[in-house]
């Protein structure tokens, strides 16, 4: 225990290159192995089942992104306050954190559940599933929503196992999920021929494992933080902190599932079904670079909430500056890869010639602005991470929501009434809103640039609003 305690309080001591390197790898190798995983689940579909399958997997998509979503919303906001309490040294406190964001957890998993389940075609059809894409669809998300609600748990409980100090076994727990889920996939889609329910079954048995062992971490005595009878009493103010920091993932997850299903409409009506299975196949793509971003950012998170919460600016700046370093460099290699050779990159997924035609031409659009992107996620999880949710809020939306929903609508739109092909000017409307969404994060974060300045009084060295005479119960 004292152990695990000096290593908590080393976020403050150690130096940030060392610290941003142990807690970085295990999140990024688990982010890079999920995202393997889903990558690996399109391939077994696309080659096992076929294109339309692929399309029809591409129209869950964005309501797997809104269980994330959920995911996000406590365990981003739950993991971020941890370590801000961790950083003033209050042990109880973090504990109720521990306890209330598992209430929370469950009962937006069963409100999320119940809603699926009762309107699944009618929100299928309003993601784009047509007649010929709707019973894949259907068919894989009737059996892997309860899966999805295993994962928001284990997103959670993951999280604040890295915040707590274990970094390692929570990417032990998130890539074990994944390789099982790799392994199980071609035995039931190839082996015991069960389609696209194989590939469902595959992810609801895994991520019903890895949500398991996630909450076995903290009944365990030699855990740091474990679930105690104080930390179940529901603190409406636990709730609303907790909530507050995670609505930046929230909503950007939620507003992307949006865009999503406003795209897919756009693509239907100007490249039909196919078009949809390139932006599946693209996104893919994108969603290994975010993974790999978010990796990242979930490294800094813990060292840049400690050191705001003990007020540590030099620290606080030199965690944000290499995180962001880092990160941009993912934007580089993901824009070289998607310019120069998308093609290569597509036929992994599929041998059909025309898919692979437009999926190509798609991907330099969408992979174009990488580096820029990386700034602007840098930014948003870096403010989620130091109790900042308005700026992190904006900066995650103003990418998917203020600039890309109107854009899919006015530039293709140019396109055609200019004569040119209206699928080439929805791909280019996300190339436009990822450089506006840029330039908004940097203009938010001159406005911030303040914490960083040394003597700096951050609110978090004054006595926090939620702790009361009960903090050390």
């Amino acid at each position: 225990m004292e152990e695990q305690i000096d290593k908590t309080r080393e976020l403050g001591t150690r130096s940030i290159g060392s610290l941003l390197l142990v807690y970085a790898l295990p999140s990024v190798i688990s982010q890079i192995i999920a995202s393997v995983y889903n990558i690996a689940d399109r391939i077994f579909i696309g080659h096992g089942v076929g294109a339309m399958a692929i399309a029809g997997l591409a129209i869950t998509m964005p309501i797997m992104n809104i269980v994330h979503a959920f995911g996000s919303l406590v365990g981003v906001g739950s993991a971020s306050r941890m370590s801000i309490v961790l950083g003033r040294k209050d042990i109880p406190w973090a504990e109720k954190i521990l306890g209330n964001s598992l209430i929370l957890t469950f009962i937006l998993g069963v409100l999320f559940l119940t809603f699926g389940y009762a309107f699944m075609d009618d929100i299928l059809a309003m993601f784009g599933a047509s007649a010929d894409t709707i019973s894949y669809a259907r068919e894989y998300m009737l059996i892997v929503l309860p899966g999805m609600f295993m994962t928001t748990v284990t997103f959670n409980l993951t999280g604040l196992i890295r915040a707590s100090g274990y970094p390692t076994k929570s990417m032990v727990i998130l890539v074990s999920g994944a390789v099982l889920n790799m392994i199980l996939d071609p035995v039931f889609i190839f082996v015991l021929d069960w389609g696209i329910a194989g590939a469902a079954w595959a992810t609801t048995i895994s991520m019903t494992m890895t949500a398991i062992v996630s909450v076995a971490h903290f009944f365990r005595k030699s855990s740091f933080i474990r679930f105690k009878a104080h930390a179940f009493v529901p603190k409406l103010y636990i709730f609303r902190n907790v909530l507050l920091i995670g609505m930046s993932p929230f909503l950007m997850n939620l507003a992307g599932s949006a865009v999503v299903a406003l795209l897919n409409t756009q693509l239907i009506r100007f490249g039909g079904d196919l078009a949809v299975g390139a932006y599946g196949i693209v996104n893919t793509f994108c969603s290994l670079l975010v993974m790999f971003i978010i990796g990242i950012c979930q490294g800094m998170q813990p060292i840049a909430g400690y050191n705001y919460g003990s007020g540590n600016s030099d620290r606080l700046k030199e965690v944000y500056m290499l995180a962001l370093k880092f990160n941009v460099g993912v934007g580089i290699v993901g824009s070289f890869l998607g310019l120069v050779f998308p093609a290569t990159m597509v036929r992994i997924f599929t041998d059909d010639a025309q898919l692979i035609e437009i999926s190509a031409f798609a991907m330099r659009f969408l992979l174009a602005m990488w580096p820029i992107i990386g700034f602007t996620i840098t930014n948003s999880n870096f403010f989620q991470s130091i109790d900042k949710p308005w700026i992190a809020i904006v900066t995650s939306l103003s990418r998917q929501v203020l600039f890309l929903i109107p854009l899919i609508y006015l530039v293709p739109a140019i396109f055609v009434n200019t004569g040119h092909d209206g699928l080439t000017g929805l791909w280019f409307s996300c190339t436009i809103s990822d450089v506006l969404g840029a330039l908004l994060a940097g203009v938010l974060l001159l406005t911030q640039l303040k914490i960083f300045r040394p003597g700096y009084v951050h609110p978090e060295k004054r006595p926090m609003k939620e702790v009361g005479p009960d903090s050390s119960k």
